[in-house]
Parts: C-alpha cells; structure tokens; sequence
C-alpha cells in the first residue's frame, strides 16, 4: 500500500519519438536513477499511440536499471489476446506491476469512446484481466477534476471504488493543479474503500505545452495558476521559475494534509523535477518499495 513515515516518490516518462528524444530520455532516467524512487512509469501517447515503444522502454528498464518499472496498459485498440500477449511480455521482462487504463480515444482524444469488438470497455475489467493473469499489483487512474466522460464528482468516486473492488491497490491522478480538488477526492473515497491516491505533479516548464495537456486531459487550470503563468508566458526561463515555484506550493499542500506520495510527471526533462524534489527535502527512497510494488524479479 502507498502507506509508510515517508512519502513514496515516482516519476513517469514519455515513449520517446525518434533517436535523439531517446537520449534524452535515457540521460532523464539515468540523473533521476540516484534518487531511488519507489517506481517509475511510461506512458502510452495520446490516443493509445506508441504501446510498441512503451514496452521496450519499460522492458529496458527492467533489465538495464535498478528502478522499478510500473508498466502501462491500455484497453485502446486492443482485443483480450492482445492485452494477455503485452501482460506476458511485461512478465517475461520481470515487470509485475501494471497501471490499468481504459485509455482514450485513438485519433481524437475527446472523441467518443469506442471498444475493441474483442477488447474491454473499462479499466475495472482490465484490472481483473491482470490480476487473472499472475501476481500483479495494479494500480489505476485518478481524476480530481472530474473525468470528462463522467455524470459528476461521485460517479468518479464510484468508479475508483469498482476499481478498487476488482483488484487495484492504489491510483495515481492526472496532473493536479489544485490541491482542494485532490483532497476532495481523495477523502471521497477513504470514506468508502482503502484506496491510496497519490498526486501527479508536473513542474511546468512550457505554458503552451501545459495548456494543451490541459485542454486534451480535460484537467481545467485553475484561475490563480493561470494568472501567475500567463504573467510570465513570454519569458521561458521566468516561467520555468513560476512552473517549479507552484509544483512546491502544492506539493508542500498536499504532503502536508497527508498525501502518501508525489508521482512527478517529468515530460522526459530531470532539472525541473530535481529542483521541486530538493526543494521538498525528500530522502531518497528503497528499491524495496514502500509504496507496496513487486521489486524486480530476475528473468
């Protein structure tokens, strides 16, 4: 469980798109290897796209670091046989620890959500497919700001608590920019289910970048976020201060209110997450894991 005297601490990445965001993304990896996170993730691009590139980064990972891998998992474009054929590659790399998906629609993010004929419809029913499939610990999404496809607040409580009931031992959130929508989501579902829910972070370094992540997740900026970086959106290095500035703000708020960890999502770039992580005076952490994932297995 993501339950322990300190906060759990992970990072997420993105599938790289050509040789030289590898590099980059290897050289992220490697700097934020030392501080020895509970887990770190790569994400599917938009749409479901990139699942290929998702796995052999995440199987490289496994073989090639100390870190553990959380692997992401998708129901997107993909029958049953598909979802077990990627489960046991993950598996046959060491990988026991899967993040549960529906993901979103391929082609158009805000478009209406169609299933595989041979596939699933929700992320409850994948993260039962997982957990059919060997011993995994799975985790699920969040979304404090409310899912776009969601009646409201308490039809996303009642979601993560089905997902709780299916098998997930914890959930990460979108990226949060208001730690009141967390807290209230978070204490939604502690009145109903033991279901840790860690913040995702993002250290905002590009406002244009922010803000179509933003429109695309359907994560609204608040009012006194977006004055602060609209203020300073000409300036790249002026917005980069004000982007780590609000990152400690909320993540001081919600570790405070007790948070049981940060989940920096790191757009493949270490500085700026460094930055809020020092600034934080987190202690690195064990590759034993509190946040209660399965440790590398040899393969």
């Amino acid at each position: 469980m993501l339950s322990a005297p300190s906060p759990s601490i992970s990072f997420e990445f993105f599938p790289p798109k050509d040789d030289a965001g590898e590099a980059v993304l290897w050289d992220a990896i490697r700097r934020l290897e030392s501080l020895r996170p509970d887990f770190v993730s790569v994400t599917y691009g938009a749409g479901g796209t990139s699942q290929d590139r998702t796995v052999r980064v995440t199987e490289r990972i496994a073989r090639e670091t100390t870190l553990t891998p959380l692997a992401h998992l998708t129901c997107v474009g993909a029958s049953v046989a598909a979802l077990r054929q990627v489960v046991g590659l993950y598996a046959a790399s060491g990988v026991r620890n899967v993040l549960a998906l529906r993901g979103d629609p391929p082609g158009n993010v805000g478009g209406a959500w169609v299933a595989h004929p041979e596939g699933l419809d929700h992320a409850e029913d994948l993260v039962r497919l997982v957990r059919g499939l060997g011993e995994f610990t799975v985790g699920v999404a969040a979304f404090p700001d409310v899912h776009p496809e969601s009646g409201g607040f308490e039809d996303d409580v009642e979601v993560l608590v089905r997902k709780a009931d299916a098998g997930a031992s914890f959930a990460i959130t979108q990226m949060v920019f208001d730690a009141d929508t967390y807290l209230r989501l978070r204490d939604a579902v502690a009145a109903r289910r033991d279901l840790p829910i860690t913040p995702g972070l993002m250290p905002v370094t590009n406002f244009k970048q922010v803000a179509r992540m933003s429109q695309l997740m359907g994560t609204p900026l608040p009012e006194a976020v977006l004055r602060r970086l609209e203020a300073v959106s000409q300036d790249p290095l002026a917005t980069r201060e004000v982007g780590v500035q609000i990152a400690i703000e909320l993540a001081e708020r919600m570790l405070a209110e007790g948070a049981p960890g940060l989940h920096f999502i790191t757009m493949n770039r270490s500085t700026a997450t460094l930055e809020v992580y020092q600034s934080l005076n987190l202690q690195p952490g064990s590759p034993s894991g509190r946040a209660g994932l399965v440790e590398r297995s040899e393969v």
